[in-house]
């Protein structure tokens, strides 16, 4: 029969006592820690992926952030969806501010993007140059893809083009419309000839090839900004976050991800 001596004994009572004392200290530290559900536009995915992560590290807090297009995420807010954390295009914000979803002039500019076209890497490039070179360079495409023009704002803006145009007709028996995500993939994947998205949603897709910006005068040019929702559980938290993306070293990343300053 084992027999403990009174050393032995007190050294077990000192780690019981350490380790009671640690899972303590953990249980505050995550009762500290603040959880937050961030609902980003699509096209802002690349940079804040790496910022939810640096976030994270930085903050001890928990992040969970969603992608979807812009209408998406607004008819998920008219169902009664509560995050905590907004990044929205510009053009939307009265709307959003108007339901109630943030607080009056809450949304801060956070980084701006213009509509670009993707094709294969590897395949001949079309001449995109001009309204008319554009006009031209559809007709003659064997397919092509961008996002349902109900949910993504890219996808609503080219489907004015082609109104401009004049050939939403002729080519919409070879237009596959996206619903979500990068909708350029298949392009990379041969099964589309031509990809139309926000910038930053086309260069991070491997296997396409940015062709170039619309030409100027069928370009629009999509201003994001963030904001601190309505629903947030922790305020302060939330703006906490909203300034973080806001700094300088964050505008940063935005840039290297294919986005420009805000236009204000």
């Amino acid at each position: 029969m084992n027999q403990q001596t009174p050393k032995s004994h007190k050294a077990k009572k000192i780690v019981v006592g350490a380790t009671l004392l640690l899972m303590a200290a953990t249980h505050a530290l995550d009762a500290q820690a603040a959880e937050l559900l961030v609902w980003s536009a699509g096209a802002a995915q690349a940079p804040m992926t790496a910022l939810v992560k640096e976030y994270i590290h930085d903050s001890g807090n928990r992040v969970q952030i969603e992608f979807a297009p812009v209408g998406s995420l607004l008819k998920r807010l008219s169902e009664g969806g509560k995050p905590d954390v907004l990044i929205l295009s510009q053009d939307v914000a009265s709307e959003v501010e108007r339901s109630g979803w943030t607080a009056p002039s809450a949304s801060t500019p956070l980084a701006s993007v213009g509509v670009g076209i993707a094709i294969r890497v590897g395949a001949v490039e079309p001449d995109i140059s001009s309204a008319d070179a554009l006009r031209t360079t559809l007709l003659n495409a064997k397919s092509i893809t961008y996002i349902n023009p109900a949910k993504g704002t890219s996808g609503k803006h080219f489907a004015s083009v082609l109104q401009q145009l004049g050939i939403a007709q002729q080519v919409q028996s070879k237009t596959t419309l996206g619903e979500a995500g990068f909708v350029v993939e298949p392009v990379a994947r041969g099964e589309v000839e031509l990809g139309i998205q926000q910038i930053t949603e086309i260069l991070p897709v491997n296997g396409v090839k940015l062709l170039g910006p619309l030409p100027a005068p069928l370009q629009k040019t999509t201003t994001y900004t963030i904001a601190v929702a309505s629903s947030a559980r922790d305020a302060q938290a939330a703006q906490d976050f909203v300034q973080f993306v806001l700094r300088e070293p964050s505008l940063a990343v935005f840039k290297a991800k294919g986005f420009s300053a805000p236009i204000r």
